[in-house]
């Protein structure tokens, strides 16, 4: 799912002939993984707006950032990468928070802890910190 999202956030996704419909808002895919964390982890009322507003904020900043690479004509696709991947770790520092820690290994098994690691063999990869 997050890969989705980031594609529809970053606008690098190429839609088919088949797929005319313009692409999801940041608030429609802040909603859409809300509801399904709140499905898969069992989430609380309280967690799910948290959830939301995290990805809205998130997202859109994200996005924002994006567009300035893509208005600079950045072409190191690294570069877009890393603003991804930078978003994608400030979103789970805010999930650890909220979630229980039983929310937290159930989220991780659901394959966020194959996203995390990717993240850091990219950042060790590149010389990050």
């Amino acid at each position: 799912m997050i890969p989705c999202l980031l594609a529809c956030v970053s606008g690098m996704g190429t839609a088919s002939a088949q797929e005319q419909q313009d692409p999801p808002t940041v608030t429609e895919m802040a909603a859409t993984e809300a509801e399904r964390l709140e499905r898969l982890l069992d989430l609380e009322y309280w967690q799910v707006f948290y959830v939301d507003s995290t990805l809205q904020h998130d997202f859109q900043a994200m996005k924002d950032e994006l567009t300035e690479l893509s208005k600079a004509k950045v072409s190191n696709s690294s570069m877009y990468v890393a603003v991804q991947d930078k978003w994608m770790e400030k979103i789970d520092s805010t999930y650890r928070k909220y979630f229980t820690e039983e929310q937290w290994k159930a989220y991780l098994k659901s394959g966020a802890a194959k996203q995390q690691k990717a993240r850091e063999k990219r950042k060790a990869k590149s010389g990050g910190k």
